[in-house]
């Protein structure tokens, strides 16, 4: 019997905890075709499959691409824009900061969103960072392809989480080892393959959250599924093929129908022969030879005339039809996938147009800004030891995802500022300009320096009426210290 002291960590994992990695890992290898193949289309990678009707097999290798699913996708990530974390009541806000930017957040979400978009959804891992007791809460974003997440919908929280993927650095492994990671409401277990064919334990971080520190960032969720869903749906996919078919069509009807079509009436075997009586090839038949054709017996001239030549245009026009339902499906204005028309919009009529993505990125900012904001609560409490106040809440805040212009967004400003719905010093009135985070800070940082400027003038003009004073029959010199003392 081995006897395991309760204060040692365990090296191998326990029945309940291997059983908890065979159910995760085999609901993470379940997923990973269908997230492949969104990922494929992404990337214009997926392969089309032929109808074996009007491809010659000479062309099979013949690979077209469209990138309608690469476009739709990061028109939408190109509008949730990640600016800055603050506390709701107003109170300083350095902390968010400082944990923002030692991760890297502000860089990092446009990774994390993009691939949400893509995949359906995506994941932060909170953890304790490396380098101290300073060191700051560790937030990285991990793709679902080497993890996944147990959930509970009832609380609306993970119960259990795994990622799989190549070992770190800092781990003492074999070329291209695998390590896995499985995160409990109580501890992190860090874990590499055993020799015996199992894993061995590496690391047991017990922090004792009482929460899996894992976040979901999941799009397009329903009440019976939470997991999520790409932006890249079935409807897109089905599209996308059609056109790379119909400009495979196009390719192959250039290299068959490419070049006209001709016919000779009346021609003797000597015109397709040379001099030495050997036939000549087609291609030199075609190329001008049979341009110079002789007279037959009668004196009549062979009838030469060529076939029409193909027209794409038909084609064309077919690819403009998938275009324009491919802008239905993504919500975007049809000459963002290239279909255009001989009278330009106007630019109210584009943003018309807009307007559609417009509230489909509001929609995503507001789910993806709870999974940000659960993040740093994380954050704050691996780095405090205990959670913070629940009644403190945390805000995102996002670029507008809309295109107004810059002097509507003043105008529309002044307006409020000016009938004194807004105070003129408001940060919400630099937000509402189209001012961006940084920016509101150097304004900020502007207003503090002017009115210390303002109040060393103030002072100095004092000082200078005091001593005016005292010149002529002004005050005494203690009443112009009481004077001066009034200031304060």
């Amino acid at each position: 019997m081995t006897v395991t002291s309760p204060d040692i960590p365990l090296v191998f994992l326990s029945d309940d905890e291997l059983a908890l990695i065979n159910v995760l890992r085999a609901d993470m290898l379940r997923d990973r075709y269908n997230l492949l193949l969104r990922d494929a289309y992404f990337n214009g990678e997926q392969l089309v499959r032929d109808l074996g009707i009007s491809i010659p097999p000479q062309l099979k290798g013949l690979h077209t691409v469209i990138g309608w699913p690469r476009v739709g996708v990061e028109s939408l990530e190109e509008r949730l824009d990640l600016e800055a974390f603050r506390w709701a009541d107003g109170t300083d806000s350095t902390e968010l900061e400082e944990i923002a930017d030692a991760n890297d957040l502000f860089d990092e979400s446009s990774l994390a969103h993009l691939d949400a978009l893509i995949y359906g959804r995506e994941y932060l891992a909170v953890g304790t960072g490396d380098c101290g007791d300073d060191c700051p809460p560790l937030i990285t974003v991990e793709s679902p392809l080497d993890m996944t997440l147990m959930w509970d919908a009832r609380i609306r929280m993970g119960t259990a989480a795994l990622r799989e993927c190549a070992a770190d650095t800092f781990i003492e492994s074999g070329p291209e080892e695998r390590m896995i990671v499985l995160y409990l409401p109580d501890q992190t277990i860090t874990a590499l393959p055993s020799e015996s064919g199992g894993w061995e334990v590496v690391d047991r971080d017990m922090h004792g959250l009482g929460v899996v520190p894992v976040v979901r960032l999941a799009n397009r969720q329903r009440t019976a599924d939470r997991v999520g869903k790409s932006e890249i749906t079935q409807d897109v996919m089905s599209i996308t093929d059609a056109a790379c078919r119909r400009l495979m069509g196009i390719e192959v009807a250039a290299e068959f129908f490419g070049a006209p079509q001709r016919y000779i009436l009346g021609a003797s075997e000597s015109a397709f022969q040379d001099a030495e009586g050997n036939a000549k090839s087609a291609w030199e038949t075609y190329i001008g030879r049979v341009l110079a054709l002789e007279r037959d017996e009668d004196g009549n001239v062979p009838d030469v005339g060529q076939f029409a030549a193909h027209d794409p245009s038909g084609q064309t026009k077919i690819i403009d039809l998938y275009a324009r339902i491919m802008s239905s499906q993504f919500g975007l204005p049809p000459h963002m996938l290239g279909y255009t028309t001989d009278n330009p919009a106007s630019a109210d009529a584009i943003r018309s147009t807009e307007a559609k993505l417009v509230k489909k990125s509001e929609r995503r900012i507001r789910r993806l800004g709870r999974g940000w904001q659960d993040a740093m609560r994380l954050a704050l409490w691996i780095r405090d030891g205990e959670p913070p106040d629940k009644t403190r809440r945390i805000e995102t805040v996002w670029r507008n995802p809309a295109t107004p212009t810059i002097a509507a967004q003043v105008d529309a400003t002044v307006k409020l500022v000016s009938q004194g719905i807004l105070p003129a010093d408001s940060d919400v009135a630099l937000e509402m300009a189209g001012l961006t985070e940084n920016q509101r800070k150097r304004v900020r940082a502007d207003r503090q320096r002017a009115a210390g400027r303002a109040g060393s003038n103030a002072l100095m003009d004092r000082l200078a009426e005091l001593g005016a004073g005292g010149s002529g029959a002004g005050p005494e010199p203690s009443e112009a210290g009481l004077g001066i003392d009034s200031l304060g």
